[in-house]
């Protein structure tokens, strides 16, 4: 085994949703991720804290992108803007990932530890958007009314992407969702 290799977290990446796919989450141990990835526990853990961390290392990223895209919108952007903007920052994070999500998917809905532990992970993003739209001078409880929502929506457009063709674009669903959000508030 080489003592560096370009690409080990993807490798890592692979090789456990691999094993998780194969074997189950439970079943599946780090020696065994490192051992498929060619690659070493101790590499394992440069890149991860554990196994979980596997499926849910990107939420940096995602939350990095809800962040930026409000801090960044226009000036004047209203709330229901600036949750749009947000989505379309987040959904451009794994829009390229679409074979892994689907695998990382159904391996989060074959292990209940692992819903609940996609739920905090929810909870903590939506903390920070709502963060960052008062920091923008959106008071509460409008904040929180549309960071949940974006996470909601977020939520139902992934669903339906990762059971959608290759060809369907991630942006399009968050779109559509927008839409279907904004159809069913104004019947309210």
């Amino acid at each position: 085994m080489g003592r560096w290799e370009p690409n080990a977290r993807a490798r890592l990446e692979r090789a456990a949703l691999e094993l998780y796919t194969e074997r189950g989450f439970d079943q599946t141990t780090v020696a065994d991720i490192a051992e498929r990835a060619g690659l070493t526990k101790r590499t394992f853990f440069r890149y991860f804290a554990d196994k979980r961390e596997v499926l849910f290392w990107g939420q940096g990223a995602l939350q990095d992108a809800y962040i930026g895209a409000v801090a960044d919108a226009p000036a004047d952007a209203t709330p229901m803007q600036l949750i749009s903007c947000a989505l379309a920052a987040a959904g451009a994070v794994v829009e390229e990932r679409h074979e892994l999500a689907r695998q990382r998917q159904a391996v989060i809905a074959a292990n209940p530890q692992l819903q609940e532990r996609e739920l905090l992970k929810r909870a903590t993003l939506a903390t920070a958007l709502a963060d960052a739209l008062r920091e923008r001078g959106v008071a509460d409880p409008a904040a929180s009314l549309a960071a949940e929502t974006a996470i909601a929506v977020f939520k139902v457009a992934f669903a339906r992407w990762i059971e959608a063709s290759d060809d369907q674009r991630f942006s399009e669903l968050i779109h559509e969702s927008l839409g279907q959000l904004r159809s069913v508030a104004a019947d309210a």
